[in-house]
């Protein structure tokens, strides 16, 4: 597929080694954009550079970044800016979680998660709003998750971090609505990618809803057939985004119907 708004542009991804990143990065080289790609495996971003080039003749920046470097962050966006000027758009993809019962979960790895997803993403996000304000123009996506909206059992620091990446995000968004710099979130259900590795340590939740996984190349082709358009979330599947409405309506109705569904983790 290619997307023709997409063609000359500066697109940053972070998270981009694997995944939906690597899906996402792909589909934008297809469409003549020009990528910045950031993630901690610098290999394997390596990898993925020679492989869009050869296949596309794309330009691909590439950089080793933990988004829980916040000096990191500084240093390497200061550099995109110095050799491309501004990015057009910003997807905030990297993250991760971890499936553990709230009283056995560590409080080193709870402070992890949350400057990974939602420190991180709120640090590159401030790098790009300057110029993006100052253009009037630009993307913001962040890769948030169902979880944001319905937590279940053994993911409650995981959902808090979407949680917050939900609120900022639709805070964001009415403070850029008057300079046309759009903010999208991305509210997936499970996906089949090295996510799970390691929140699902032993393997039973992903085995018990092997049904419902969405493929990464799907949820990565919904995101970039929206960019640059004014749309407000992207929830994958509808079905699962029905159920989180229905449980903003109606919390124990779904907590006491789903108890049995929600402790297959």
């Amino acid at each position: 597929m290619k997307n023709d708004r997409l063609k000359g542009k500066n697109i940053l991804i972070t998270g981009a080694s694997g995944g939906i990143g690597a899906e996402m990065a792909a589909l934008c080289a297809e469409s003549g954009a020009r990528l910045v790609l950031m993630a901690r495996s610098i290999d394997k971003l390596e990898k993925l550079k020679d492989d869009l080039q050869a296949r596309y003749q794309a330009e691909v920046l590439v950089y080793q970044l933990d988004v829980s470097d916040t000096n990191a962050i500084k240093i390497v966006f200061s550099d995109v800016f110095d050799r491309l000027g501004h990015v057009d758009i910003l997807v905030n993809n990297a993250g991760f979680g971890i499936f553990r019962a709230a009283h056995e979960a560590p409080i080193e790895e709870i402070k992890s998660m949350f400057e990974v997803n939602v420190v991180g993403l709120m640090a590159c996000t401030s790098m790009v709003l300057p110029i993006m304000r100052e253009r009037r123009s630009g993307h913001i996506i962040n890769i948030a998750s169902q979880a944001g909206k319905m937590a279940t059992p053994k993911s409650s620091v995981y959902s808090a971090t979407k949680h917050a990446v939900l609120g900022y995000s639709n805070s964001l968004r009415m403070e850029l609505d008057d300079l046309n710099i759009y903010v999208t979130t991305v509210n997936p259900g499970p996906i089949a990618t090295n996510f799970f590795n390691i929140a699902d340590e032993e393997g039973t939740y992903l085995k018990n809803i092997q049904r419902w996984v969405l493929k990464p190349e799907y949820v990565a082709r919904q995101i970039v057939e929206r960019m640059l358009t004014r749309t407000r979330e992207i929830n994958l599947p509808r079905w699962m985004n029905t159920t989180s409405i229905f449980y903003t309506l109606f919390p124990r109705v779904v907590e006491r119907l789903g108890k049995r569904a929600f402790n297959q983790k």
